[in-house]
Parts: structure tokens; sequence; C-alpha cells
């Protein structure tokens, strides 16, 4: 089998989540500060990146972090292209932790527009791509939210959504389409109810043997996603964790059947720089077994 197959039929067949490890440059700052790293701390793109990129080292190289409970991880490009212990991010993944590797895409959101954000334009997409490629990445994600249940809106971003992947597939690579519906939407079950019958319509669209991923917020109705869980153009679905704290989040997520965790926040809450290694390794264990078990169902 080839690397691709392998790593497919990891994500199809193990028990496991994806982590997500994706902060941009917007969430960065966030990120840090929960991380215990203050703003005054550091200055500029470069520092910020290389201090975001130790704290995602000291993930991926703790003992707590493997393939055995961890099926992927996302990165963000400038994680990609650095390296974890004399490795390239994405090598060290699937080489020494057995965790296939994916990329973030996406270059941030447009202006709200009938209820939604649409991606922003990608027009170097193609040249990231082959990239991606070339560094062993497995697959991709791209993010887009829903933040009102308008039709319009919610069809324009599921059609963006399965552009972009169809342009991910070309490349020989696995898109994970995420189109966010923001958990603080006001009809947030029509939102979700506008949104599968757009997204099977697309899958239904799709030629035979080619797969998406998707990752969906947790939705209001448990088991709401089953016919896209089942459906034969779906390697898997992932679930995003929204805002809601972790404990919130698993407990939703073990009510869905076949979703398995693809959590960032609610996956590194509780983690400091200033822990010791022993205490960071522990706190690590303890978000990864539970997300772990929350993903199982």
């Amino acid at each position: 089998m080839s690397n691709f197959e392998q790593q497919a039929a990891k994500i199809r067949n193990q028990p496991g989540f994806i982590a997500a490890l994706d902060q941009s440059g917007g969430s960065t700052p966030k990120a840090l500060k929960l991380y215990g790293v203050a703003e005054n701390t550091y200055s500029g793109e470069t520092q910020m990146m290389d201090l975001i990129h130790a704290m995602r080292s000291r993930i991926i190289t703790s003992p707590s972090f493997g393939g055995n409970r961890i099926a992927g991880a996302i990165l963000f490009e400038a994680t990609m292209d650095r390296e974890v212990l004399g490795v390239p991010t994405a090598e060290f993944l699937w080489t020494k932790k057995q965790v296939v590797p994916f990329l973030k895409i996406d270059k941030g959101l447009a202006d709200e527009a009938n209820g939604v954000q649409l991606m922003k334009a990608m027009p170097t997409l193609d040249q990231l791509l082959v990239k991606a490629k070339s560094k062993g990445i497995f697959g991709t994600k791209e993010r887009s939210v829903i933040k009102q249940a308008n039709a319009d809106g919610i069809r324009a971003v599921v059609a963006q959504q399965f552009e972009v992947g169809k342009q991910v597939i070309g490349h020989g690579l696995m898109p994970i389409i995420e189109p966010e519906v923001d958990i603080h939407c006001p009809d947030k079950a029509a939102a979700e109810k506008l949104l599968k019958a757009e997204i099977l319509a697309q899958l239904d669209k799709l030629p035979a043997g080619q797969q998406v991923m998707l990752k969906l917020t947790l939705p209001v109705v448990d088991d709401f996603f089953k016919e896209l869980v089942a459906h034969p153009r779906v390697l898997k679905v992932v679930a995003l964790s929204g805002g809601y704290s972790r404990d919130e989040a698993n407990a939703r997520l073990a009510r869905q059947k076949g979703m398995i965790a693809s959590f960032s926040r609610a996956l590194t809450e509780g983690l400091t720089a200033q822990q010791t290694d022993a205490e960071f390794n522990a706190a690590l264990d303890q978000a990864i077994e539970s997300i772990f078990q929350a993903s199982k169902t």
C-alpha cells in the first residue's frame, strides 16, 4: 500500500481523533495567551510563530501524543515549513508518531454576507498544494463560517467548499471540508438542516472513487449527520469544538455515532508554558484520553 492508502485506512478505521494544531496568524496571540505567554513578551510575526511552534513541538514530542489515540493532526503552513527535533514536521508526525498530517490551506474569512463568511480568494493554492504533497501531507482543511440560517448563504458556502475540495483532490490530497455553523447562530438547527441538504447534493455529484472528509459543528439534534457519516463519498466526519469547553464538547461528541473529534482549543485547554514536563505531559494525557473516549462512540 502507498503512504496515502495507509493513511486513508488509518483515518477510516482506527479509533482516535484529529488534533487541530493549526492556529494561524489571527488566532495565535490568543492561543499563546491561554498557554501562558503574554503578548508583551514577543514582537513580530516570526517571533510569534517561533513561540507557537515551540508549543506545538512540545505537544507533538510528548509521550502522551501518539498514533494509538491520535489519528491525524492539522498543521498551519508555518508549522509544516518548520522542523521537530530536526525532522520536517509532517514527516515527524507520520514516521515517528504514526499520526496522519493535514494542512490548513484557507487564507481566512471574507466579510459576512447573506449570513455567512466565505473563504477569501486563494490565488496561490496550486503552488501550496504542490509544496504540501512534496512534504508528505495527506490532506487539507479549509474553513468557512455560517452565522444565520440563510439558504443562499449556505448554498454559496458549500459550493465554494466543494470547488476548493475538487482542486485539492486534483493534487492527490484529501480535503477536509469545514463549513462551521457558529454555535451562537440564532437558529442553529435550521442552519444545520440547510447545510446537510447542500452537502448531500454536492456529495452525490462527486465521481465514483472520489472522497472528501467533513468537519462540522456538533449538531443540535444527536446523530443528525448520520447520512453523511454513512455516505460512500465521505472518508470520515469529524467534529469541531466551536468554542464549547472540552467537557461540553466531549459530552456532545459522545452522543454522535461515527463522528470523531478534531479539536483545537479544547485539546490545549489547561496546558501552559510554565508547567514542568511531567505536569504538561500528565495534563495533555488527560485531555487526549477524554477526547479519545468521546470519539469512540
